[in-house]
């Protein structure tokens, strides 16, 4: 075999291993690109997408025998209900009278308001008729939350979009929900009612004005000591 039969053989064996060698590196270069480009972020407004939501759960407690008044053992069996609740901000009631007598309506929102809450009372519901005698109390509770958070999904440096972080706002809107008394108040504010509040908002700045100043009667004599 003549030397450069020998040389083009060695080249081309070479080429073939340098090529392979290429497109092994190409292929694990590109495994590595995308795990660190995993997860980038796709929000481009300042909008937080991570929003408050209201969930509201509902509770029934069904009395009977109120045809007139409200039997002692269900007095005993409501305040019972309601004390386990732990009635805050946000839980409201309705009272379904449909089947109960006018004293016994009476006595359920006693009760009720009894525990904080000052209840709407309404017949029944138009599906569902009640029997004589049967009333129903609807507790409903609602909480709010920020579905989604935290959210560490971008997990990549790599912003080509110039697009908001995934997990913003989830700080300040979970705040929110968790110090808000009502969360019914982020679904709609609180209506007005028609009273006056200025002279309650107003208080701490009358009391504030009115309070004589420090000094008007001088400053206080301090005993001297004696010179020893």
């Amino acid at each position: 075999m003549s030397p450069s039969h020998i040389a083009g053989s060695l080249r081309n064996s070479l080429g073939n291993g340098g090529r392979q060698a290429g497109a092994g590196f190409a292929i694990m270069l590109l495994a590595a690109l995308s795990g660190c480009i995993g997860g980038v972020a796709t929000n481009r407004s300042l909008y937080s997408q991570k929003q408050p939501v209201v969930e509201s759960t509902r509770h029934i407690f069904t009395v009977s025998g109120a045809t007139t008044l409200l039997p002692v053992q269900e007095q005993a069996r409501l305040n019972a209900w309601l004390s386990s609740f732990m009635i805050g901000d946000g839980d409201s009631v309705t009272i379904l009278s449909g089947g109960a007598g006018l004293l016994a309506r009476r006595d359920l929102a006693g009760i009720i308001e009894a525990h904080g809450l000052l209840p709407t009372m309404i017949s029944s519901f138009a599906a569902e008729p009640l029997p004589p005698g049967v009333a129903q109390i609807v507790l409903t509770r609602a909480r709010a939350f920020v579905p989604g958070c935290p959210d560490w999904s971008a997990k990549s440096d790599a912003n080509p979009a110039n697009a908001t972080h995934p997990g913003y706002g989830c700080a300040v809107n979970s705040n929110v929900a968790a110090m808000i008394a009502n969360p019914h108040d982020l679904l709609r504010g609180q209506a007005e009612v028609g009273n006056t509040v200025a002279k309650t908002a107003s208080k701490a700045i009358d009391s504030y004005r009115q309070q004589p100043p420090s000094g008007i009667n001088g400053l206080a004599e301090l005993p001297r000591q004696q010179d020893r």
